[in-house]
């Protein structure tokens, strides 16, 4: 069997498959990643639970990775191939970005698995994924030679820059916050808060009661902004989607123009789905062909949301089935 893993910063998703044949998981189980103190942890509790025996792993971690080993961004957890293959007794562990391996998975997804937001095809050519989540994370799928190949990609802690105006004075906030601001640093659940808090604080609306306090106890309050912005009830909470969403369009557009990925651009992460009719509005392409002489280039770009909340574990799966 083949252990596959979702490492994220919120929730580790593992899985059992076949070492060859249909990517469907036979077994599945999840984990709050900050319950645990490493990896090597929550893998040796699932091994127990599911008393499975395998002979490879594949594990996407929301992290940059280097010589097998990875620092994740958004957990104090260190993941090394060599620990992990000490401590579960195989041959072969292979530790991929998160978005590397959901990058892999797009390229195994059906096509109830994605919503097109622009009225293009889809083609071949080089593609690329954004996902906000926990972080930002970016990936390139680059085409040739009749192939497709995967290069990872930390492009979310690249410098943030502002649209116009009201992105120039949030920036000019968030810098005397944090002194470097990223497009992580907004455009990503832990960014949401940041823009609602800058909006507060400038009086943009008054803040409603009900939803102060249900910040206040919540222990994440990124649900419960996107929450009251898709429900129309809270102004402070429409007008923070609204940028998120926005920035959010003008980084991916970043993105397909620096790696020309004419073959169409996938938005990830554990928040458009939830969001998606804010995201079918226009806001999201009207920032992302925003481009000036490439504006007509972007336009034929296919724009495609991923439905499927298990692309990275399919990717890391459809991994370690090439291993």
């Amino acid at each position: 069997m083949l252990l596959a893993g979702d490492i994220g910063g919120t929730k580790t998703n593992l899985a059992l498959f076949e070492a060859a044949g249909e990517l469907n998981p036979q077994v599945e189980l999840t984990y709050k990643s900050h319950d645990y103190p490493n990896l090597k942890a929550v893998v040796a509790e699932f091994l127990s639970d599911t008393k499975a025996t395998v002979d490879r792993a594949v594990f996407g971690v929301a992290g940059p990775v280097v010589g097998g080993k990875s620092t994740t961004t958004n957990l104090p957890w260190v993941i090394s191939e060599d620990t992990l293959k000490e401590s579960m007794g195989v041959e072969k562990v292979k530790l991929l970005n998160d978005l590397e391996a959901t990058a892999h998975g797009v390229l195994h997804l059906k096509e109830d698995d994605l919503y097109t937001l622009n009225d293009e095809p889809p083609r071949s050519g080089t593609k690329a994924v954004i996902a906000p989540g926990t972080g930002l994370g970016e990936a390139v799928i680059f085409y040739r030679e009749g192939h497709y190949h995967v290069l990872p990609s930390e492009g979310g802690h690249t410098d943030f820059g502002p649209n116009n105006l009201f992105e120039i004075e949030l920036l000019r906030y968030l810098l005397g916050k944090f002194g470097h601001v990223s497009y992580e640093r907004i455009c990503s659940g832990r960014g949401i808060p940041h823009i609602y808090e800058y909006l507060k604080v400038n009086h943009y609306a008054d803040e409603l009661p009900d939803v102060a306090e249900a910040l206040r106890q919540a222990a994440d309050p990124t649900p419960i902004i996107v929450e009251k912005a898709m429900e129309g009830v809270c102004e402070l909470s429409i007008a923070a989607l609204n940028a998120f969403v926005s920035i959010l369009g003008a980084e991916a557009g970043n993105l397909v123009l620096k790696v020309m990925a004419t073959g169409g651009i996938f938005v990830g992460g554990g928040i458009p789905p939830r969001i998606l009719p804010k995201l079918k509005d226009g806001t999201f392409m009207a920032s992302f062909v925003n481009k000036g002489r490439f504006a007509d280039t972007l336009s034929h770009v296919p724009v495609h949301i991923i439905l499927n909340p298990k692309t990275a574990l399919l990717g890391a799966a459809a991994y370690g089935q090439m291993m």
